[in-house]
């Protein structure tokens, strides 16, 4: 059979597994090969100069970066994370001989907040600040940001609030970042916030709201008590364009690294990506980096939880229902928990599933023992710490290798006949901070899930 007549069986098999909270791929037949070099959203459009322009604001900052955070001092105020050979994974993850080469890219290590969102979340926040010291004399354009770290400036920047609604990790960046700089910061955090997270903002003198609800509950609580106050801006993860263009700057820096390791990006070459995913802001912006700095050739999959797959189930529904859906995880019967707290959110970001239409090759979806069971498979092969969010997208070659939808897919694009030469790259997204404690148990129950299935 042919794929155009296999297509319907495909979609009615990801339909089930869907709903039955099994693993399962959507791919995007939709996903454009160059994209167009401005790309409109929410009314908006940004460009590769956008992403540069988010770079070099994070540049502007080091100095005063390396000041506030001691752990920044070594790296001069930059927030970056290594890329890593993974190749001793490989087959603890169920890649056969000839199916190219792993690496991570380690978020996981990020330092100040340890994850991801560093780098969305601090991009915001000096983003308002600049705003803030340029309207206020405290700097001049040009001139020496680490005049912020004076007493008369953080009496300025005291006036004003910071507030986010989160999970989790987002949480964390911002409050870190906002509380450094001598803004009021508050972070709205929803009942699956882990207590550690809560507790670690709470020592940096951050407000934590708790809700009882999910995120996408705290998230609207924030959002309307930041609009009574003049004075407060809210990072808003669903809509934020500053967060997308932090995120999106890290393409920058990987294509240095992956020329400082020898690794080509061509027809002959594909960089396969596997991006954990939340509300979809931080995966979008680093896939909306790395289409318009490395080209065609890069090819993002999105990995979700199994009972919160919301940018699946947005992107489904805008490839069959049209654009001006915006489903929920429930609407699917689903449950929305999951130990992976950084990624469950019942409703993606139309933000991000807007931009990532023409840009994004498909979602896959990854069951809790299985997040846990990597984890370990990382700590063994390589040593490094990750969180469960984090062990998401591990799942990503085997799933291409080795399911039908994933074969489909390769065959497909022609990476089939070049998968020897690919490179897939597994992005990682938190983990430094955790408490060792929580860690051990992560361990302890990955080695359970091994065992079981031993």
């Amino acid at each position: 059979m042919t794929t155009a007549e296999t297509q319907p069986a495909l979609d009615a098999l990801l339909a089930a597994r869907l709903r039955n909270a099994q693993p399962a791929l959507w791919t995007n037949a939709a996903r454009e090969v160059q994209p167009a070099a401005a790309m409109s959203a929410l009314g908006r459009t940004i460009s590769l100069d956008d992403t540069k322009g988010a770079a070099a604001r994070l540049a502007r900052f080091a100095g005063l970066l390396a000041q506030v955070f001691p752990e920044l001092a070594a790296t001069g105020g930059v927030v970056e994370s290594p890329l890593l050979p993974a190749t001793a994974l490989q087959l603890a993850l169920g890649m056969a001989e000839g199916q190219g080469r792993l690496f991570i890219k380690a978020d996981h290590s990020l330092p100040v907040a340890g994850s991801i969102k560093a780098r969305g979340g601090m991009h915001e926040v000096l983003e308002f600040a600049e705003g803030l010291a340029l309207q206020h004399g405290l700097v001049q354009p040009g001139g020496d940001y680490r005049a912020l770290a004076t007493p008369q400036a953080r009496e300025v920047l005291g006036r004003y609030q910071v507030a986010v609604g989160s999970t989790g990790n987002l949480g964390m960046s911002i409050g870190v970042v906002a509380s450094a700089l001598g803004f009021q910061a508050t972070v709205h955090m929803s009942a699956d916030a882990k207590d550690w997270k809560k507790d670690r903002l709470r020592k940096r003198g951050v407000q934590v709201v708790e809700h009882a609800g999910d995120y996408e509950r705290a998230v609207a609580a924030g959002r309307a008590e930041a609009a009574s106050n003049p004075l407060c801006h809210f990072v808003d993860d669903e809509q934020s364009f500053s967060l997308l263009l932090g995120y999106s700057a890290a393409a920058l820096h990987l294509q240095k690294q992956l020329a400082e390791q020898g690794v080509a990006v061509d027809a002959e070459h594909p960089l396969i990506v596997y991006l954990p995913c939340g509300v979809g802001g931080a995966p979008a912006g680093i896939t909306f980096g790395l289409r318009h700095v490395l080209g065609p050739h890069v090819h993002c999959f999105f990995a979700e939880p199994v009972q919160s797959p919301c940018f699946m189930v947005q992107m489904m529904a805008d490839a069959t229902q049209g654009v001006g859906q915006h489903p929920s995880v429930y609407d699917w019967g689903l449950t929305n928990r999951t130990e992976a707290d950084g990624l469950a959110v019942p409703r993606a970001s139309l933000l991000a599933a807007e931009l990532m239409r023409p840009l994004l090759s498909g979602v896959f979806t990854v069951a809790d023992d299985t997040l846990f069971a990597h984890l370990v498979r990382v700590l063994d092969a390589l040593g490094e710490r990750i969180e469960p969010s984090a062990a998401a997208g591990f799942s990503g070659p085997a799933i291409l290798t080795g399911t039908t939808a994933g074969q489909a897919w390769l065959r497909s694009t022609g990476i089939d006949a070049v998968l020897p030469q690919a490179t897939h790259l597994v992005w990682t997204t938190g983990g430094l901070l955790v408490p060792d404690a929580q860690y051990q148990g992560f361990v302890q129950r990955g080695r359970a899930v091994l065992a079981a299935q031993a």
